[in-house]
């Protein structure tokens, strides 16, 4: 601004000298112009706008209130669950409580001050066992995401960018893809036999191929664009060419996914064990839970127990969705301001 109001000084002081030498009072010299100095940090400061991308991603999630709500959620869940058993008075999820009483179990007891979700068929504390599953379930889904994500991403960059793998890849695809995935896990899981271990290696096995499949998408319509074929004639390798030009523009596409991955792989979990093939009856998940809850389901005083696990997967699957959407948009560059 101060170079500015100098200029417009000088221009005033010259104009003023031009009138007095029209009226034959004096001349123009060089004592009446004054130069403004250049400052090369300044010039660039100006011309920096200052953006950047994750910055302006995050102010934009952070803008919307009902994204950070559903974040606050699933952070407190996810503590919750996993600090549920430091908590004082806190029961064990496999032990069997026997009513000192009469010397039975505590079958089917109806929620209550002692057992807060109520009792299973057998006697066993629901509060305990459905925090106890909902780690597993999340532990499965957290494995399965996290793979699933970056195989699909190697694989699809590989097959979207080479060209001569191209051919193969599809046949690759071609195979897993035309497997019904229900029926190549109910293999797997007879095989292998229920555990922990088997069920996030039948997820992860097939899990990466969707993924794969629309990274290859998605790289095909970038691949080719002015700023690649400019990167490429610079001499810009085919890795650095994926790293830095074409992932970026796919960083709301991989979150959706990704954060979508999570739900469907506790859904897997529990529909595998909803026919059977889910975790071993030691081991309770979510899955397991609804299960044991359907089989009293035409019990109107016990159908606490299915709808309890439900309500639990329903608010993970529900929170993951909304906070990938949300995520999604705020990571898109189109919406930034």
């Amino acid at each position: 601004m101060g170079d500015l109001f100098s200029r417009f000084h000088v221009k005033n002081r010259i104009y003023d000298r031009w009138v007095q030498k029209a009226d034959g009072e004096e001349e123009v010299t060089d004592d009446m112009f004054v130069f403004a100095g250049n400052d090369m940090a300044e010039a660039e400061h100006t011309g920096y706008s200052g953006y950047s991308y994750w910055k302006s991603t995050f102010r934009m999630f952070f803008s919307n209130k009902v994204s950070v709500g559903i974040l606050v959620f699933l952070l407190l869940l996810l503590a919750f669950t996993f600090l549920q058993p430091l908590l004082p008075d806190q029961k064990s999820p496999t032990e069997i409580f026997i009513n000192p009483q009469t010397g039975t179990q505590y079958r089917n007891v109806r929620p209550n001050g002692e057992f807060w979700f109520g009792t299973n068929a057998i006697g066993q504390d629901l509060w305990s066992r459905i925090w106890y599953g909902t780690r597993i379930s999340l532990f499965i889904g957290l494995c399965s995401a996290a793979f699933s994500a970056f195989v699909g991403i190697v694989l699809g960059c590989i097959w979207g960018y080479a060209r001569k793998w191209d051919k193969l890849f599809t046949e690759i695809y071609n195979v897993f893809d035309n497997i019904p995935y229900t029926i190549l896990r109910m293999l797997l899981i007879y095989i292998l036999r229920p555990s922990l271990f088997t069920m996030i290696f039948v997820m992860c096995l097939t899990g990466w191929v969707g993924m794969a499949k629309y990274i290859r998408n998605l790289i095909l319509i970038y691949r080719d664009r002015e700023f690649n074929l400019a990167s490429k004639c610079l001499g810009s390798s085919a890795g650095k060419i994926i790293v830095k030009n074409i992932l970026p523009q796919l960083v709301s596409a991989i979150m959706l996914d990704t954060a979508l991955a999570i739900p469907g792989a506790v859904g897997s979990e529990v529909f595998l064990t909803y026919i059977g093939l889910g975790l071993p009856v030691s081991m309770p998940s979510l899955g397991t839970l609804i299960n044991e809850g359907r089989a009293v389901m035409l019990v109107a005083g016990q159908r606490y127990q299915l709808y309890f696990p439900v309500i639990v997967v329903s608010a993970i699957t529900v929170s993951f969705y909304a906070l990938g959407n949300a995520f999604a948009d705020a990571s898109d560059p189109r919406n930034h301001r």
